[in-house]
């Protein structure tokens, strides 16, 4: 084994421990995140909520009672408003898990930290694997999982660092980032390799990082589109007379309103559509380079394609007054399970050009 393959191989070794680092890590922001929704209180906003919809002890108690100029006055029981209106804020966005209590605040806070921690061994992990292969760190489907997931986790730090409210997110996404980082390093697991001749182009280092981007984006806007439908029926249930259990109210209560959610799932996935875009056509521009034509049906070109289609579908539902709300909703996960099959299924299942990577 000469030099230059023994320092590869021990690269290969030290983004492994590195990857696995990373998941010991993550796990451990999994659980201070979980202790900060068991231990943090609800949000502002739901707290007074309940204590202005709360029943009178007595049938004849007085809605709420005030003292003024040395007397009383009683006021008519105030209606809450619970769901935001489109366009409104007439009821403002919960800060989350962390609530207005200081002992979730500190466990939200040592999350965030341990995830910065974990975004920054993982990303290690994916430099070294670059570095022992010497290429761009996504030539198979376990270097497009590792960076897959670190993406995503970058562009939840991202959005905090723009001061957006998304730390609801912790824990949603770092739950998938470890099951993805799971099926990586057990099922997806692939020895550090050269590519193929076909791959030589600086066309993998454009399209394939903005379909990595693209992934991760909608991957985000895919998880703020199922905490919408949990929260959207949320309200409905309290609109209708209903009421939720306890466990519903614990968690659903501290997430931002429907409203709220549904516009976040609609701007990510509005704000990388056109990339996407991109990314398809700089796909037909390398295969043109590689195979000498621009689109030719290949699966992974077709599902690219389809993919295109749904989004396209469900930001123009989204702008029809009829399919907004859940029905849009629906469309988003629709698209994203696009996504997800022409990665998992055209890959692992069907037989194309693009199967040249391996697994």
């Amino acid at each position: 084994m000469t030099l230059a393959a023994a320092t590869n191989e021990h690269l290969a070794n030290i983004s492994n421990v590195l990857i696995y680092s990373s998941m010991a890590v993550y796990t451990l922001a999994f659980f201070a995140y979980i202790a900060e929704w068991l231990f943090g209180s609800r949000s502002k906003v739901a707290r007074t909520a309940a204590a202005l919809t709360a029943e009178p002890k007595a049938a004849n108690a007085p809605a709420v009672t005030v003292t003024q100029a040395g007397g009383t006055a009683v006021l008519e029981r105030p209606k809450v408003t619970v769901r935001s209106a489109a366009g409104s804020r007439d009821v403002p966005d919960g800060p989350g898990a962390h609530g207005g209590d200081a002992q979730g605040d500190l466990y939200g806070r040592i999350a965030i930290s341990l995830t910065v921690l974990a975004f920054l061994v993982e990303f290690a992990g994916v430099l070294t694997r670059a570095l022992s292969v010497q290429r761009a760190p996504w030539g198979n489907m376990y270097e497009f999982n590792i960076t897959f997931s670190t993406v995503a986790v970058g562009v939840y730090l991202g959005l905090l660092a723009l001061k957006k409210n998304v730390r609801w997110l912790g824990l949603f996404l770092i739950t998938t980032v470890l099951l993805d980082l799971g099926l990586a390093v057990t099922v997806l697991y692939t020895a550090s390799d050269q590519l193929v001749p076909a791959l030589h182009s600086y066309w993998l280092y454009i399209h394939v990082s903005t379909a990595i981007f693209c992934g991760a984006t909608f991957y985000v806007g895919a998880v703020a589109t199922i905490m919408y439908l949990f929260k959207d029926a949320y309200e409905n249930k309290l609109a209708t007379g209903g009421k939720p259990g306890t466990f519903a109210r614990s968690v659903l209560e501290r997430l931002p309103s429907s409203s709220s959610l549904d516009k976040f799932s609609y701007r990510i996935n509005a704000a990388v559509f056109p990339l996407w875009t991109f990314t398809i056509i700089a796909g037909a521009i390398w295969a043109g380079d590689a195979w000498g034509r621009y689109w030719g049906w290949d699966p992974k070109e077709t599902w690219s394609f389809i993919t295109w289609v749904a989004y396209a579908c469900y930001l123009h539902a989204r702008a029809t007054a009829g399919w907004k709300g859940r029905k849009a909703a629906y469309l988003a996960l629709l698209a994203f399970a696009c996504w997800l099959f022409n990665y998992y299924g055209v890959n692992l299942f069907v037989t194309g050009k693009h199967s040249y990577a391996g697994v």
